[in-house]
């Protein structure tokens, strides 16, 4: 299958390598999802509330909670969220293939007070498949798109994401770039600004980041990776047999989309 019938959403994630889904989360479902932060214990680094960890990736980052997808029923609602499933089965979703399906690569959940940022990362340059971008026939052939979910208005002053606009097609690396930026954009870079409920779109081959927060209270985002169905999970969590066996059919398919081989265990037949 050829896509020939491409909307402005596909259309900006092809020349920019992001879009913009609005109000992609209803008030609602919203609503319940800062409930669940708002209830959420304290954690130390590294440490353990049922099967989520606190695993803050790097000093200046802030909270990041990982396997955030354990944490409860409105965070299970966002594995196949009809807003952009259909965009990731046909961005990374190996459709018309053997391997038709998705798979979470990654799912946390970042809190960041004044002072945190994300240093900038990535690039089209080094060609690496885990998040490579790619058209073939016609076709998307991306290695990763991640979705993040903004739970706070995100503006001027409170740690926005930044992008490098088409550098998931870039051939060479960003001239001079300091890793350690904070609120100088470099050339050529954006930073996005959401409103709660607006999710960001980009494949993981985007150059990004995000600024300096300098405005008191809290930026709270939720992303969701995405891959091929063949892919492992990034850190090695594991997913709970509580949570597999409440998850609707279609969920579980995207967290564990080749169950595991046991004797005795009845299978698929193979393709």
């Amino acid at each position: 299958m050829i896509y020939t019938n491409i909307d402005m959403i596909d259309y900006l994630f092809d020349l920019r390598g992001f879009a913009i889904l609005k109000q992609a989360v209803d008030p609602a479902h919203l609503a319940e999802l800062n409930a669940a932060f708002d209830e959420f214990p304290d954690l130390p680094f590294k440490g353990w509330h049922g099967n989520v960890q606190r695993l803050d990736n790097n000093g200046y980052a802030g909270c990041e909670l990982q396997n955030i997808v354990e944490a409860g029923e409105p965070f299970e609602r966002l594995i196949d969220h009809p807003v952009w499933t259909p965009r990731l089965l046909r961005y990374c979703g190996e459709q018309n293939t053997y391997v038709e399906g998705l798979f979470i690569d990654e799912c946390f959940a970042s809190i960041r007070r004044t002072g945190g940022f994300f240093p900038i990362h990535s690039g089209g340059q080094d060609g690496i498949v885990r998040n490579q971008y790619r058209v073939v026939n016609g076709q998307f052939r991306c290695g990763q798109v991640n979705i993040l979910l903004a739970l706070t208005d995100i503006g001027p002053g409170d740690g926005g994401t930044v992008v490098v606009p088409c550098s998931h097609k870039a051939n060479f690396a960003y001239p001079g770039l300091s890793q350690d930026f904070k609120s100088e954009l470099p050339e050529a870079a954006m930073e996005v600004h959401l409103k709660a409920g607006d999710a960001l779109m980009f494949v993981d081959a985007l150059m990004h980041g995000a600024t300096s927060r300098t405005n008191p209270g809290e930026r709270r985002v939720v992303i969701y990776r995405y891959g091929p169905s063949w892919g492992s999970t990034r850190h090695g969590f594991q997913y709970s047999d509580e949570l597999l066996q409440r998850l609707t059919p279609e969920r579980r398919s995207i967290l564990q989309p080749i169950p595991p081989r046991r004797p005795g265990m009845a299978m698929g037949v193979l393709h």
